[in-house]
Parts: C-alpha cells; sequence; structure tokens
C-alpha cells in the first residue's frame, strides 16, 4: 500500500542531519507496516498529480498555520477536499489535523490559553493515552462529518474521525524525546519558560506512540480509526 505524504513543513536545519525530516518521522513511525512512501513537498509547491496517486494519505506538521496566507495553502485544501471527495484514506497529524478540518469547513485558531508543549495525557474514548505536542493553533470548531475521539482540559478537539475518510490528531505521534528536546533549543524562545521547563523534566516518561501507529496503520488498511 503506498501513502503519499504531504509535507507542510521541514524539520529545524539543526536537527535535519541527525533525525531527518517530518517525512522521514513517519516513515520511521510506520515502518513494517507493508506500506511504501512517497513524499510531495507542497510547503514547497509541489503537489501530486490526483487523489488516485497514492492508496492514502498523511498530511505532516507545519510551523505555519492553517489560517495564514500562503500561496499553498489553498491548493492544498482543494486537494484535502478531492481525496476526501475521493474517499481516499486520509490521515492528519498537528497542523495536518488543522487544515483537513478548516478545509471540510471547521475552525482553527491561534487558541487563547496558550501553548501546549511536550508529553500532553488525553482522555481517548475513555482510556488514557499519552503523546508529545507541540502547538499553540487549535480546532475550535469541528466539522459536521468530525466525531471528536480524544481531549483533554486544554484541547477539547485532540484527536477526530471524519467515517472511514478521515482520521486526525493533534498531538505528534511521530515525535521521541529526542525530538522534543531539539525543538526546545531550535524553536522553544515563542513558549513560555515554565512549559518549557516542565516539558524538559518530562522528556523520559512514557509515550503511546506505538499505540497511535498502530491505529494509523489500520485506519490506512480499512479497518476503523
Amino acid at each position: 500500500m503506498k501513502i503519499g505524504i504531504l509535507q507542510t513543513g521541514h524539520s529545524p536545519d539543526e536537527l535535519r542531519p541527525v533525525l531527518g525530516d517530518y517525512s522521514n518521522l513517519f516513515e520511521r513511525l510506520l515502518a513494517n507496516q507493508g506500506f511504501t512512501f512517497e513524499t510531495f513537498d507542497v510547503v514547497d509547491d509541489v503537489f501530486p498529480d490526483a487523489p488516485e496517486r497514492c492508496d492514502g494519505w498523511l498530511i505532516t506538521g507545519s510551523k505555519h498555520g492553517a489560517y495564514e496566507d500562503h500561496p499553498w495553502i489553498a491548493p492544498l485544501e482543494t486537494l484535502i477536499r478531492d481525496i476526501y471527495a475521493q474517499e481516499v484514506p486520509l490521515v492528519g497529524v498537528c497542523f495536518g489535523h488543522q487544515i483537513i478540518a478548516q478545509a471540510l469547513g471547521g475552525k482553527v485558531e491561534k487558541f487563547k490559553d496558550g501553548w501546549a508543549v511536550g508529553r500532553q495525557t488525553y482522555d481517548w474514548d475513555g482510556e488514557t493515552v499519552s503523546l508529545n505536542a507541540w502547538h499553540q493553533d487549535q480546532v475550535v470548531e469541528r466539522p459536521a462529518d468530525a466525531t471528536s475521539v480524544a481531549c483533554n482540559d486544554f484541547c477539547e478537539n485532540a484527536a477526530l474521525v471524519y467515517g472511514k475518510r478521515a482520521f486526525t490528531v493533534q498531538a505528534h505521534p511521530e515525535f521521541e524525546a529526542e525530538l522534543i528536546d531539539g525543538l526546545i533549543r531550535t524553536r522553544g524562545g515563542a513558549v513560555p519558560a515554565d512549559l518549557i521547563s516542565a516539558a524538559r523534566a518530562d522528556l523520559e516518561n512514557e509515550v503511546d506512540n506505538k499505540r497511535l501507529a498502530a491505529q494509523i496503520s489500520a485506519f490506512f488498511k480499512g479497518v476503523a480509526a
């Protein structure tokens, strides 16, 4: 099964030689699941020619906002709607979660209560799931087709399911502690110091990345997320 990765941003220059780009993180997360991958740098205006080019699609995180005026945002929203209409499985993470919601009628904004950085714990359909996060923007109004399956006191729409068409997550199941540490060092300047300290203190605690990898893989293969 071929998964097209729509890369909407790049990992920091300082981290890329060691940890790779965002697309590489997802290839590692979903390794040994029977997938092959092709990456399209939509942030650099490189788009696939059709929704049917791949058997499933995954939209990465980004330092950009879904509501910002970049020339690639509108074409990406059109592609999302085309993928959705063709019922090709679509997964979104962080920015991907947000841009899918926005393209399908939801609302994304810079959240008034600030940042979520580092390990966060969510109520996931009655179970406790911990994942690394790095965001200030949130989906504040979900599309009519979307059902929220995860939340916490800070983030009401932490994961959304759109039937068998799309599965999106605000947190980063592809981020291990090393990446969070790197983001703290390279992009942590805008984040309040107390949140940075808490994220550093939590770096060695476990996250449920493998669980999310299994859910994403199952979704691509046609099993409900």
